[in-house]
């Protein structure tokens, strides 16, 4: 599978390690048309989180796992981050990264009135893997992920953003573009292509 032109110039001499997805509102139908047909033998980790009521206790790794392939999981305190498993953030607890490519979570207090936070957990990805991230923001209704994809671009990594004009609610991505020009904006379809090329220029 080749790059469509669009993504040529942002894929040359980048060797991602790991992919961070952040979504609200909408995020779950989002997310399974992204993940779809990701194969078992997937290179890189997916660490996805996605805003939830925070004492429901959440069942999208249950759900995501009979929809797909790859191993899937919620992420645990102290896991060491491995390639080929998609994590979800677990409901009520800030997820965070760290240097040691391990989870952290805690129980801080809510950050844009949500916990989980998109902010933390990029800003901390961020942080741990530098140029070898690429960040996600899909359809939300909080600006919650803005902050962090402007850290994740400031760290030299791979900034994607669901074009507002495709997303079940276009307030997230749009605040993201506010705050920092996106490397790429792009829809479900594109972004899952992407995706698909990285497990083909998977480089150890």
């Amino acid at each position: 599978m080749m790059p469509s032109p669009a993504f040529a110039p942002y894929l040359v001499d980048r060797n991602i390690h790991a992919v961070v997805i952040g979504a609200s509102a909408g995020g779950v139908d989002a997310m399974l048309r992204l993940f779809s047909g990701l194969p078992a033998t997937y290179p890189l980790p997916l660490i996805a989180l996605l805003h939830m009521q925070e004492m429901r206790e959440s069942r999208l790794a249950t759900v995501f796992q009979h929809r797909m392939s790859m191993r899937v999981k919620e992420a645990e305190d102290k896991e060491t981050i491995v390639p080929g498993k998609l994590y979800f953030a677990s409901a009520g607890y800030h997820l965070s990264i760290e240097h040691s490519l391990s989870f952290s979570i805690s129980c801080e207090p809510p950050l844009h009135f949500s916990r989980p936070s998109i902010d933390i957990l990029m800003e901390s990805a961020a942080d741990a893997y530098g140029p070898t991230l690429m960040g996600i923001l899909l359809t939300g209704a909080s600006h919650d992920g803005a902050m962090g994809m402007q850290k994740i671009k400031e760290s030299g990594g791979l900034t994607v953003i669901q074009d507002p004009a495709e997303a079940e609610v276009a307030y997230m991505p749009q605040e993201a573009i506010k705050l920092q020009t996106p490397d790429l904006i792009l829809n479900l379809a594109d972004i899952h292509r992407l995706l698909m090329i990285l497990d083909h220029q998977h480089v150890d």
